[in-house]
C-alpha cells in the first residue's frame, strides 16, 4: 500500500510537471534565453517562487475540502465552478490541439513523417492509456518515465553546449535586465489553467485526501514544480551557451536550433524524442484533467469519464489535421490563461476561509498572504499583457 501511495504522488507530481513541460514550454524557454540571455535566470527564479506560492495553496485547498476546484468554486458562489470549468476546457481544449501539433512535429524530426501522420500516430498513444483498464496507473508511470527522458536529454544538450554557468548565477541574482510579460508567461505556462489542477485532481481521485495527508500532498506539489523548474533551468543553460557563442537561434523552431547546434544531428534526434515526449504527455494531461473538471456536473460524462477524454483527444486531433495551428485560437487561449490563475487562485484563497468547503481547518496565514501577492500580480501583468497585445488576439 505504502508503494502504491508513493507511486501517485509522484504520478501526480510529474503528470502536473509533464503537462507544463509542452511545445509552448520549450519554445519560450528558448525564445527568452535569447532575449534576455543569462538574465533570464532571474525571471526562472520569480517563476518558480511564485509557481510553489500557487502549487501549495491550490494542491492542499483540495486535499482538505475533498472536491475539485469546480465543485469548491460553485460552493463560494453558485454558478462560478462552471464558469471556471469552461474557461478551463476552452483553455485545454486550444492548447491539445497545439500539443498535438507539437507531437506531430517530433515524429516528423525522428522519422521525417508528415506532420499530421505523426498528429495521429501521437494521438493514437495517448487514447491507448486510457484504454487500458487501470489507466491512472500507465498514465503516473508514463508521465514520469517521459519526465526523466526529457530532463536527461535536456541535461545532455546543456552540457554539450559548454554555458557560462558563472555568469548565469551571477545575473540570476541580480539581473541586467528583466522583463514582466516573460514572468506572466512562464507562471501562466507552468501553473496556469488546468496545469496546476492535474496533480491535485489526480490525488483526490486516488483518494489521497484529507488534513492527514497534507504532509504527502505538500511534498508532491513541490515535486511536480521541481521537475518542471529543472527541465526550464537545464534548457535555459543549453540556449544560454547557443547564444553565448554568438549563434544564431532559428525563428521558426528556437528549441530545435538549440538542441542541434549543441550536439549536431545527434542532439536534433534528441530534440524530436524530447518534443514528442513533452508534447504526447501535455495532451494527456490536458485531456484528464479537461474533462475533470466537467465530470461532476454530469452523471453521463462521470460514468464514460474514459469515452469523454478519448473523444477530447480525438476532437483536438481532427481540429489539427483540417485546420493546422489556429494561431488566433491558441493566442486567445493564452491570453484566457493569464486570466484564469489569478481567477481560480483567489476562489481558491476565498474557499478556505469558508466552513462549508474546509470545516475547522486553518489554513497557514503565510499562505494566504502570499496567495494574495500573487493574485494581485498575476492579475494586473494579465490585464497589462491582454491590453497591449489585445489587437493580435482577433
Amino acid at each position: 500500500m505504502k508503494e502504491n501511495r508513493l507511486s501517485v504522488l509522484m504520478g501526480a507530481a510529474f503528470l502536473m510537471a509533464t503537462s507544463a513541460i509542452g511545445p509552448g514550454f520549450l519554445t519560450q524557454t528558448t525564445y527568452y534565453t535569447e532575449t534576455l540571455a543569462a538574465s533570464f535566470g532571474f525571471v526562472i527564479l520569480i517563476t518558480i517562487i511564485l509557481d510553489i506560492g500557487v502549487q501549495l495553496n491550490v494542491w492542499r485547498i483540495i486535499a482538505v475540502s475533498e472536491k475539485r476546484a469546480q465543485d469548491i468554486a460553485n460552493l463560494v458562489f453558485p454558478g462560478l465552478g462552471v464558469f471556471v470549468a469552461v474557461l478551463i476546457v476552452f483553455g485545454g481544449l486550444a492548447f491539445n490541439i497545439g500539443n498535438i501539433g507539437g507531437a506531430g512535429l517530433g515524429f516528423n524530426v525522428l522519422f521525417g513523417i508528415d506532420q499530421k501522420l505523426g498528429a495521429i500516430i501521437a494521438a493514437a498513444i495517448a487514447i491507448a492509456v486510457f484504454v487500458v483498464k487501470e489507466a491512472g496507473k500507465l498514465m503516473d508511470k508514463f508521465a514520469q518515465i517521459m519526465g526523466f527522458l526529457m530532463i536527461l536529454l535536456t541535461i545532455y544538450v546543456a552540457f554539450s553546449s559548454s554555458p557560462p554557468v558563472g555568469e548565469a548565477i551571477s545575473k540570476t541574482f541580480v539581473p541586467e535586465k528583466t522583463d514582466f510579460i516573460a514572468i506572466i508567461t512562464l507562471v501562466g505556462g507552468t501553473v496556469g489553467g488546468y496545469i496546476t489542477f492535474a496533480g491535485g485532481h489526480r490525488l483526490l481521485e486516488a483518494g489521497i485526501k484529507g488534513r492527514q495527508s497534507l504532509p504527502q500532498v505538500t511534498q508532491s506539489a513541490v515535486t511536480g514544480i521541481a521537475v518542471a523548474s529543472l527541465m526550464r533551468i537545464f534548457l535555459f543553460l543549453a540556449s544560454l551557451g547557443i547564444v553565448a557563442q554568438g549563434l544564431a537561434i532559428s525563428k521558426d523552431n528556437p528549441p530545435a536550433s538549440v538542441f542541434q547546434h549543441a550536439a549536431g544531428d545527434l542532439g536534433y534526434k534528441f530534440f524530436g524524442v524530447v518534443l514528442l515526449a513533452a508534447a504526447i504527455t501535455s495532451v494527456i494531461g490536458a485531456a484528464y484533467t479537461s474533462v475533470s473538471f466537467i465530470q461532476t456536473f454530469s452523471s453521463t460524462i462521470l460514468k464514460y469519464q474514459k469515452a469523454t477524454i478519448i473523444a477530447f483527444i480525438l476532437i483536438s486531433t481532427i481540429v489539427f489535421v483540417a485546420l493546422g495551428n489556429p494561431v488566433q485560437l491558441l493566442l486567445l487561449a493564452g491570453a484566457l490563461n493569464g486570466l484564469i490563475l489569478p481567477i481560480t487562485l483567489a476562489v481558491m484563497l476565498i474557499a478556505a476561509y469558508k466552513k462549508t468547503v474546509v470545516g475547522d481547518y486553518k489554513h497557514p496565514a503565510a499562505l494566504t498572504v502570499f496567495g494574495v501577492i500573487i493574485v494581485v500580480l498575476m492579475a494586473g501583468m494579465s490585464i497589462y499583457t491582454i491590453a497591449t497585445n489585445f489587437s493580435k488576439l482577433f
